[in-house]
Protein backbone atom coordinates (compact mmCIF):
# COMPACT_ATOMS: atom_id res chain seq x y z
CA UNK A 1 0.00 0.00 0.00
CA UNK A 2 1.15 3.52 -0.76
CA UNK A 3 1.56 5.96 2.10
CA UNK A 4 -0.66 8.42 0.20
CA UNK A 5 -3.81 8.21 -1.91
CA UNK A 6 -3.66 7.32 -5.60
CA UNK A 7 -3.00 10.40 -7.70
CA UNK A 8 -0.81 11.98 -5.02
CA UNK A 9 2.95 12.59 -5.33
CA UNK A 10 4.51 9.74 -3.37
CA UNK A 11 8.20 9.52 -4.29
CA UNK A 12 11.06 11.41 -5.84
CA UNK A 13 14.42 10.29 -7.07
CA UNK A 14 17.49 11.78 -8.64
CA UNK A 15 19.11 10.66 -11.90
CA UNK A 16 22.74 11.70 -11.73
CA UNK A 17 26.00 10.74 -13.46
CA UNK A 18 27.88 10.95 -10.14
CA UNK A 19 26.14 8.84 -7.53
CA UNK A 20 29.07 9.04 -5.13
CA UNK A 21 28.86 12.85 -5.12
CA UNK A 22 25.10 12.73 -4.53
CA UNK A 23 25.62 10.32 -1.65
CA UNK A 24 27.88 12.94 -0.05
CA UNK A 25 26.02 16.16 -0.89
CA UNK A 26 22.44 15.34 0.12
CA UNK A 27 23.14 13.56 3.42
CA UNK A 28 25.28 16.52 4.49
CA UNK A 29 22.55 18.95 3.45
CA UNK A 30 19.49 17.13 4.84
CA UNK A 31 20.89 14.76 7.45
CA UNK A 32 20.01 11.74 5.33
CA UNK A 33 21.53 8.30 5.47
CA UNK A 34 21.84 6.20 2.33
CA UNK A 35 21.33 2.51 1.59
CA UNK A 36 22.71 1.15 -1.67
CA UNK A 37 20.62 -1.64 -3.19
CA UNK A 38 22.73 -4.82 -3.20
CA UNK A 39 21.24 -6.30 -6.39
CA UNK A 40 23.56 -5.88 -9.40
CA UNK A 41 20.61 -5.00 -11.63
CA UNK A 42 19.78 -2.04 -9.36
CA UNK A 43 22.94 -0.28 -10.65
CA UNK A 44 23.77 1.25 -7.29
CA UNK A 45 20.33 2.74 -6.69
CA UNK A 46 20.43 4.43 -3.31
CA UNK A 47 17.50 4.97 -0.97
CA UNK A 48 17.94 7.98 1.27
CA UNK A 49 16.40 7.90 4.75
CA UNK A 50 15.60 10.56 7.29
CA UNK A 51 15.23 9.35 10.87
CA UNK A 52 15.13 5.80 9.53
CA UNK A 53 12.32 6.42 7.03
CA UNK A 54 12.66 6.44 3.24
CA UNK A 55 12.38 9.95 1.73
CA UNK A 56 14.03 9.86 -1.72
CA UNK A 57 16.25 7.89 -4.04
CA UNK A 58 19.14 8.33 -6.45
CA UNK A 59 20.38 6.29 -9.36
CA UNK A 60 22.33 6.57 -12.61
CA UNK A 61 20.81 8.37 -15.62
CA UNK A 62 18.69 6.37 -18.04
CA UNK A 63 21.06 7.23 -20.89
CA UNK A 64 24.18 9.26 -21.65
CA UNK A 65 22.15 12.26 -22.80
CA UNK A 66 19.93 12.55 -19.72
CA UNK A 67 20.68 15.66 -17.68
CA UNK A 68 20.79 15.38 -13.86
CA UNK A 69 17.19 15.70 -12.70
CA UNK A 70 14.85 15.10 -9.78
CA UNK A 71 11.69 13.23 -10.81
CA UNK A 72 8.16 13.33 -9.39
CA UNK A 73 6.25 10.05 -8.96
CA UNK A 74 2.47 9.87 -8.51
CA UNK A 75 0.99 6.98 -6.56
CA UNK A 76 -1.26 4.64 -8.51
CA UNK A 77 -3.07 1.36 -8.00
CA UNK A 78 -2.59 0.42 -11.66
CA UNK A 79 0.34 1.72 -13.72
CA UNK A 80 -0.98 0.03 -16.86
CA UNK A 81 -4.34 1.79 -16.58
CA UNK A 82 -2.59 5.16 -16.15
CA UNK A 83 -0.62 4.38 -19.33
CA UNK A 84 -3.85 3.93 -21.24
CA UNK A 85 -5.19 7.22 -19.88
CA UNK A 86 -2.00 9.11 -20.74
CA UNK A 87 -2.14 7.93 -24.34
CA UNK A 88 -5.84 8.77 -24.63
CA UNK A 89 -5.23 12.25 -23.21
CA UNK A 90 -2.47 13.09 -25.70
CA UNK A 91 0.59 12.41 -23.55
CA UNK A 92 3.63 10.27 -24.37
CA UNK A 93 4.74 6.99 -22.84
CA UNK A 94 8.49 7.39 -22.41
CA UNK A 95 9.00 4.17 -20.44
CA UNK A 96 6.24 1.55 -20.48
CA UNK A 97 5.21 -0.02 -17.16
CA UNK A 98 7.73 -2.49 -15.73
CA UNK A 99 8.42 -4.17 -12.42
CA UNK A 100 11.28 -2.78 -10.35
CA UNK A 101 12.41 -6.08 -8.85
CA UNK A 102 9.80 -6.77 -6.13
CA UNK A 103 9.63 -3.14 -4.98
CA UNK A 104 6.86 -1.88 -7.26
CA UNK A 105 5.77 -1.19 -10.80
CA UNK A 106 6.57 2.10 -12.51
CA UNK A 107 6.26 3.98 -15.79
CA UNK A 108 7.49 7.31 -17.14
CA UNK A 109 5.38 9.74 -19.16
CA UNK A 110 5.40 13.23 -20.65
CA UNK A 111 2.33 15.44 -20.71
CA UNK A 112 1.36 17.15 -24.00
CA UNK A 113 3.61 20.15 -23.20
CA UNK A 114 6.57 17.88 -22.47
CA UNK A 115 6.66 17.83 -18.65
CA UNK A 116 8.03 14.46 -17.54
CA UNK A 117 6.56 12.58 -14.58
CA UNK A 118 6.41 9.01 -13.34
CA UNK A 119 3.93 6.76 -11.55
CA UNK A 120 4.61 4.26 -8.80
CA UNK A 121 2.44 1.22 -8.11
CA UNK A 122 3.77 -0.09 -4.80
CA UNK A 123 4.54 -3.66 -3.96
CA UNK A 124 7.22 -4.14 -1.29
CA UNK A 125 8.22 -0.47 -1.35
CA UNK A 126 5.33 1.94 -0.62
CA UNK A 127 7.06 5.15 -1.65
CA UNK A 128 8.13 7.89 0.71
CA UNK A 129 7.66 6.92 4.34
CA UNK A 130 8.06 10.51 5.53
CA UNK A 131 6.55 13.61 3.92
CA UNK A 132 6.09 17.26 4.91
CA UNK A 133 8.85 17.21 7.51
CA UNK A 134 12.32 18.79 7.43
CA UNK A 135 14.47 16.78 5.04
CA UNK A 136 11.49 15.21 3.26
CA UNK A 137 9.54 16.02 0.08
CA UNK A 138 6.80 18.52 0.85
CA UNK A 139 5.53 19.89 -2.48
CA UNK A 140 5.55 19.26 -6.23
CA UNK A 141 4.86 21.88 -8.85
CA UNK A 142 4.26 21.85 -12.58
CA UNK A 143 5.57 24.78 -14.60
CA UNK A 144 3.87 24.81 -18.00
CA UNK A 145 3.45 27.06 -21.04
CA UNK A 146 -0.01 25.53 -21.52
CA UNK A 147 -1.85 25.56 -18.17
CA UNK A 148 -5.25 25.15 -19.83
CA UNK A 149 -4.08 22.03 -21.64
CA UNK A 150 -2.49 20.73 -18.44
CA UNK A 151 -5.79 21.11 -16.59
CA UNK A 152 -7.54 18.90 -19.14
CA UNK A 153 -4.73 16.33 -19.26
CA UNK A 154 -4.22 15.78 -15.53
CA UNK A 155 -7.93 15.64 -14.84
CA UNK A 156 -8.26 12.85 -17.43
CA UNK A 157 -5.21 10.98 -16.11
CA UNK A 158 -5.50 11.39 -12.33
CA UNK A 159 -8.91 12.93 -11.76
CA UNK A 160 -7.35 16.15 -10.50
CA UNK A 161 -9.47 19.28 -10.27
CA UNK A 162 -7.75 22.65 -10.70
CA UNK A 163 -8.40 25.40 -8.19
CA UNK A 164 -7.15 28.69 -9.55
CA UNK A 165 -6.02 31.67 -7.51
CA UNK A 166 -4.68 35.02 -8.61
CA UNK A 167 -2.29 36.57 -6.17
CA UNK A 168 0.70 38.91 -6.34
CA UNK A 169 -0.04 39.56 -10.01
CA UNK A 170 0.11 36.01 -11.32
CA UNK A 171 -2.04 32.91 -11.55
CA UNK A 172 -1.46 29.89 -9.36
CA UNK A 173 -3.29 26.60 -9.63
CA UNK A 174 -3.71 24.05 -6.87
CA UNK A 175 -4.37 20.47 -7.97
CA UNK A 176 -7.11 18.93 -5.83
CA UNK A 177 -7.23 15.15 -5.56
CA UNK A 178 -10.23 14.18 -3.48
CA UNK A 179 -10.29 16.30 -0.36
CA UNK A 180 -6.73 17.57 -0.61
CA UNK A 181 -4.64 19.89 -2.73
CA UNK A 182 -1.69 17.66 -3.59
CA UNK A 183 0.41 19.76 -5.99
CA UNK A 184 0.53 23.11 -7.77
CA UNK A 185 1.03 24.69 -11.18
CA UNK A 186 2.55 27.91 -12.44
CA UNK A 187 2.42 29.20 -16.02
CA UNK A 188 5.66 30.09 -17.76
CA UNK A 189 5.82 33.83 -18.24
CA UNK A 190 7.83 36.49 -20.00
CA UNK A 191 9.09 34.40 -22.91
CA UNK A 192 6.05 33.70 -25.04
CA UNK A 193 5.77 30.20 -23.64
CA UNK A 194 9.14 29.15 -25.08
CA UNK A 195 10.39 27.59 -21.84
CA UNK A 196 9.88 23.83 -21.55
CA UNK A 197 7.33 22.37 -19.17
CA UNK A 198 8.70 20.55 -16.14
CA UNK A 199 7.84 19.19 -12.71
CA UNK A 200 9.81 20.55 -9.76
CA UNK A 201 10.43 18.92 -6.38
CA UNK A 202 10.45 20.76 -3.05
CA UNK A 203 12.01 19.57 0.20
CA UNK A 204 11.00 20.99 3.57
CA UNK A 205 13.62 22.67 5.75
CA UNK A 206 13.44 24.46 9.08
CA UNK A 207 15.44 27.46 7.80
CA UNK A 208 15.64 28.15 4.07
CA UNK A 209 18.37 30.78 4.31
CA UNK A 210 20.63 28.61 6.44
CA UNK A 211 20.05 25.57 4.22
CA UNK A 212 20.82 27.56 1.06
CA UNK A 213 24.05 28.81 2.61
CA UNK A 214 24.94 25.26 3.63
CA UNK A 215 24.30 24.00 0.09
CA UNK A 216 26.79 26.48 -1.36
CA UNK A 217 29.43 25.38 1.13
CA UNK A 218 28.86 21.80 -0.02
CA UNK A 219 29.37 22.72 -3.69
CA UNK A 220 25.84 23.57 -4.79
CA UNK A 221 24.73 26.87 -6.30
CA UNK A 222 21.76 29.14 -5.70
CA UNK A 223 19.50 29.26 -8.76
CA UNK A 224 16.85 31.51 -7.16
CA UNK A 225 17.74 33.29 -3.90
CA UNK A 226 15.56 32.77 -0.81
CA UNK A 227 12.33 34.76 -0.98
CA UNK A 228 8.87 34.85 0.56
CA UNK A 229 6.09 33.39 -1.61
CA UNK A 230 2.49 32.30 -1.28
CA UNK A 231 3.72 28.81 -0.38
CA UNK A 232 6.19 30.01 2.23
CA UNK A 233 9.83 31.05 2.14
CA UNK A 234 11.64 29.16 -0.59
CA UNK A 235 14.78 28.95 -2.67
CA UNK A 236 15.77 26.97 -5.75
CA UNK A 237 19.21 25.35 -5.87
CA UNK A 238 21.42 23.30 -8.15
CA UNK A 239 23.42 20.44 -6.73
CA UNK A 240 27.10 20.04 -7.74
CA UNK A 241 26.08 18.07 -10.86
CA UNK A 242 23.43 20.61 -11.90
CA UNK A 243 20.18 18.96 -10.75
CA UNK A 244 17.59 21.56 -9.73
CA UNK A 245 15.52 21.25 -6.56
CA UNK A 246 13.75 23.65 -4.22
CA UNK A 247 13.66 24.14 -0.47
CA UNK A 248 10.50 25.29 1.28
CA UNK A 249 10.06 26.64 4.79
CA UNK A 250 6.41 26.63 5.80
CA UNK A 251 4.17 25.88 8.72
CA UNK A 252 1.65 24.20 6.40
CA UNK A 253 1.82 20.55 5.44
CA UNK A 254 0.77 18.84 2.24
CA UNK A 255 -2.82 19.63 1.41
CA UNK A 256 -2.87 22.64 3.73
CA UNK A 257 -1.26 25.13 1.36
CA UNK A 258 -3.67 27.95 0.57
CA UNK A 259 -2.45 30.16 -2.27
CA UNK A 260 -5.04 32.89 -1.54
Amino acid sequence: MSTVAAGTPCWTDLATPDLDAARRFYPELFGWTGRIAPEPEAAGYTTFRKDGRAVAGAGPPAGPDQVPVWSTYMATDDADLVTTRVEAAGGQVLVAPFDVLDAGRMAVFADPAGAVFSVWQPMRMPGAELLDAPGAMCWNELVSPDPEGAEVFYELVFGWHPEEQRTAGYDYTGWRCGARIVAGMLPTTGDGGARPAYWSVFFAVADVDAAAARATILGGTIHTPPRDTLLGRLTTLRDPQGAIFSLLQTEAGRGDVDPS
